[in-house]
């Protein structure tokens, strides 16, 4: 007894030889074929664990890697500034004391105040918003007029592929020139190049000088084909040119009512000189707008806090994917364990003729291990191959990006063939610690 008890405390792959093990490999494979559906249906568990893993592993990825970039466009060292519309209810009760121009948003003065008194800022780029119709000839199209400043296409990662942003004496001067969007020109000017040609916005003519290059969202990202289509129906004019024509109110005229409303600036952003000087400087700026500002008509959005909050989120979806993913690998896992002890059970009398032909408890341990590391791993490649299919279905038939990281199938199939293992020991050791006489009156 204490020989046999021994042996099995050896290590099982002690002394094993290749023949020996390619033997046993293939008894497994018999064994597991000779019951082919049970075999199938019990890798089913690790074949729909392994693959959830991976698929969403990999969708998951493709809608963090698209809110990343978004957020990254926006430039991690800056700040934005945007102004905001009061709700109707504050609008109604500004009436009974003020005029019928409403009057909201950020002001020259926040930008030159933010410019002079905070240490940190780089660069200020403000903003100034139209909503106006552009004509050429007969053609017309509805498009956001941009008064702005000529470092505009640097602040914005943009770049004019023919011709040229205005400049400084352009603002100087008040000139009346612009800049059209990709999409602009090709609805404007679909058979003739625009360079040097003038448009019309009311009453008044701008010679075009220069053409943005088209700008590129992701599409797959909520609203991102609308921002795709707003951002190339742009034209940018200096901003004294803007002020010059349009003054501080903006007039709308609709079916019975007439709104005014004062907006000096639409939005201004920031651009900090250094990336741990972001935050502080953020703090500054709402201190700032808070003492210029009696009521909340503006926001600060800080896309490196976004950012972070992006990876955050990322990291809480990959632990709740992990999580389950564990569940339904430790389900796969109980699933394969219940299946080989109901087959130690009907191989008793087979366990028995091999201990009495004189096979050690190693060699059944060795063989029952096989079997379920077999089935963990059929059923392992099984599901990577699923998971990698999966996300390129998703990909062509919901337009939805998906990534596919390299350490996902890898470690979606060693937690399958691991689970193969732990699950595998405990029918395999009491296999072996059957009885060889009992084993064999075993009907």
């Amino acid at each position: 007894m204490s020989a046999n008890n021994s042996s099995t405390a050896r290590p099982v792959f002690a002394g094993l030889t290749a023949e020996h093990l390619r033997r046993s490999v293939r008894l497994g494979f018999k064994s597991l074929w000779l019951h082919r559906l049970r075999s199938l249906l019990t890798v089913l568990g690790i074949v729909f664990g392994v693959c959830s893993v991976i698929a969403m592993l990999a969708i998951g990825e493709g809608a963090s890697f698209n809110a990343q970039e978004q957020i990254k466009s926006l430039g991690s060292q800056n700040i934005i500034l945007r102004s905001i519309k009061p709700p109707e209810e504050q609008k109604v009760s500004d009436k009974a004391s003020q005029s019928y121009v409403l009057q909201y948003g950020l002001t020259y003065t926040d930008a030159k105040q933010i410019r002079a008194t905070i240490p940190g800022v780089m660069v200020v780029l403000p903003e100034r918003n139209i909503r106006d119709y552009v004509w050429n000839t007969s053609r017309r199209v509805d498009c956001e007029i941009v008064g702005t400043v000529p470092w505009y296409p640097q602040m914005r990662n943009q770049q004019v592929s023919v011709g040229r942003f205005f400049n400084d004496l352009d603002m100087d001067r008040q000139a009346s020139v612009c800049v059209l969007g990709a999409g602009l020109v090709r609805a404007l000017f679909p058979l003739e190049s625009p360079l040097g040609r003038h448009v019309r916005v009311g009453g008044d003519y701008y010679q075009v000088i220069g053409i943005m290059s088209p700008v590129t969202t992701p599409t797959e990202a909520s609203g991102g084909e609308a921002t795709e289509k707003l951002a190339n129906h742009r034209m940018f004019i200096p901003l004294e040119t803007a002020r010059m024509r349009y003054g501080e109110i903006l007039a709308r005229r609709r079916s019975g009512s007439f709104e005014a409303e004062r907006v000096q600036l639409h939005e201004v952003t920031v651009k900090v000189e250094a990336l741990d000087r972001v935050r502080p400087v953020a703090e500054a700026i709402k201190q700032v707008l808070k003492h210029n500002h009696r009521k909340k008509d503006y926001d600060v959005v800080v896309p490196l806090e976004l950012l972070k909050r992006a990876e955050e989120t990322k990291r809480i979806f990959n632990i709740v994917l992990g999580s389950i993913a564990a569940i339904s690998l430790l389900v796969g896992g109980i699933g394969i364990m219940n299946i080989m002890l109901a087959s130690v059970t009907e191989r008793t009398r087979e366990i028995g003729i091999r201990r009495a032909l004189g096979a050690r408890r190693r060699d059944i341990v060795l063989q029952f291990l096989i079997e379920t590391v077999l089935l963990a791993g059929v059923g392992g490649v099984i599901g990577v191959l699923l998971g990698i299919t999966i996300p390129f279905i998703v990909s062509h038939v919901a337009g939805m990006k998906t990534i596919i990281t390299f350490w996902s199938p890898l470690v979606a199939f060693t937690i399958s063939a691991f689970v193969g293992v732990i699950f595998g020991i405990y029918p395999a050791r009491r296999a072996a610690q059957m009885d060889p006489v009992e084993a064999l009156r075993h009907e």
